[in-house]
């Protein structure tokens, strides 16, 4: 295994040998799982009126994935920790802005 710091999720299938699939099958599936997750969240803020009504949740929740998942492996690569606070913080700038006051 490997001793790289990133996410479990993200880089184990890589430290096993092809006939685990099993192995790739179910990290894969917790990846799906995240970006449901994040899918849900949004739609429940829509829900609450923190989002404007008609937000494209699954657009997003992607994109949250794909920065999770990038952010993940650019620590294993030795991204120092100031270096994956900016990123969340550009990450953060494409939220989606909160609904009007009514």
């Amino acid at each position: 295994m490997t001793s790289a710091p990133g996410c479990l999720v993200m880089t184990a299938a890589t430290d096993y040998s092809p006939q685990t699939a099993d192995v790739e099958q179910d990290l894969r599936a917790r990846r799906v799982a995240d970006i449901r997750s994040f899918e849900e969240r949004l739609k429940s803020a829509e829900a609450r009126g923190s989002l404007p009504a008609g937000t494209d949740a699954r657009a997003p929740a992607v994109y949250f994935a794909v920065v999770v998942q990038g952010m993940s492996q650019q620590a294993r690569d030795g991204a120092t920790t100031a270096e994956l606070r900016r990123a969340a913080e550009y990450a953060m700038a494409a939220w989606p802005e909160p609904a009007p006051e009514p």
